[in-house]
């Protein structure tokens, strides 16, 4: 039988919490979740990141075609400047879609 997704979330907390306590403080990247996908793949090319995770937000009423787009938008954002997509994590709170957290790495 498969767990359902949010069966995995307290463990996936507590890696990214300890991870950023082992890592070094990152000021480029603190302000990214706040920015739009193409401004924060601007930022993190001109700050060098190799990686980089994203908030993309999943406005109430549109979480299927809207997600999609604001997905798509982001990949495109990032391929443009020589990011491929790592990892798209769902976020899901009392059963409702809220937005993903997406991860992209330069080869």
């Amino acid at each position: 039988m498969r767990k359902p997704l949010s069966a995995f979330l307290p463990t996936a907390l507590v890696c990214a919490v300890a991870l950023a306590t082992l890592l070094p403080a990152a000021p480029a990247q603190a302000g990214l979740f706040e920015k739009k996908p193409e401004d924060a793949a601007l930022e993190a090319e001109r700050a060098g990141m190799q990686s980089v995770s994203i908030w993309v937000d999943v406005s109430w009423g549109f979480r299927n075609q809207g997600a999609a787009n604001a997905l798509n938008r982001a990949h495109q954002s990032f391929a443009a400047r020589g990011y491929r997509v790592l990892t798209v994590e769902p976020y899901i709170e009392n059963g409702d879609l809220q937005g993903f957290f997406v991860t992209y790495q330069r080869p």
